[in-house]
């Protein structure tokens, strides 16, 4: 459990997180470049409530993850695959209820070229052992499309439980309205998902 003290997730839920096989820092200014570089595939946004198309879409996304990390709305992490050293995509907690010891890990992308390789896995893994040994959470959450069938069962593959669906959650650019489904770990729930993620990872990772 966590030491820390009450209202402390502003001050500790950005911080820098890794292992052997990522990096997790929080975002600032000098990622613009390198997530623009892999940011320009329509693959990547298939389920996203947004779109990047061009420089103009890009500077407007890339604006309000700064924008959100300065207000503390969110805590964007920039993820870079070691085994390159190149910036992989970005993922981050939001929905923050520190009084009611909940969070939300979202708003997560990766390029392309670093899909499938498991670093998503060790991304969220890192996440959810900061949310739960350091800050002290007592439910993470997750919410995806209903249609994002790899996404759905990537959570399942952790031990995420598969909460329900809320219809008609929110627009999508191309006009439909999303209905997203919830998934959730807690606290009682991590010392398995933990394992899960560890297994996982050094199946993908058999060196590790």
């Amino acid at each position: 459990m966590s030491s820390l003290t009450h209202h402390a997730w502003s001050r500790h839920a950005s911080a820098l997180l890794g292992n052997e096989h990522v990096e997790l820092h929080p975002i600032s200014e000098e990622d613009r470049g390198p997530l623009r570089k892999i940011a320009f595939d329509d693959r990547i946004w298939t389920y996203f409530v947004s779109r990047v198309e061009g420089d103009a879409d890009f500077d407007q996304f890339f604006d309000s993850m700064l924008a959100d990390q300065a207000v503390g709305k969110r805590a964007v992490y920039v993820i870079v695959d070691k085994s390159t050293g190149q910036v992989a995509g970005s993922s981050s907690y939001g929905n923050l209820s520190e009084a009611d010891g909940r969070l939300e890990i979202g708003w997560s992308w990766l390029g392309v070229d670093f899909q499938g390789r498991g670093i998503n896995r060790w991304a969220k893994y890192l996440l959810l052992q900061h949310a739960f040994d350091v800050l002290g959470t007592e439910r993470v959450e997750f919410k995806t499309d209903v249609l994002n069938v790899r996404a759905r069962a990537a959570l399942r593959k952790i031990g995420a439980y598969e909460e329900g669906v809320m219809r008609s959650f929110n627009p999508m650019p191309d006009g439909r309205r999303r209905d997203a489904i919830y998934y959730s770990v807690l606290r009682a729930e991590w010392p398995s998902v933990e394992d899960r993620l560890r297994r996982v990872g050094r199946a993908v990772n058999p060196c590790a």
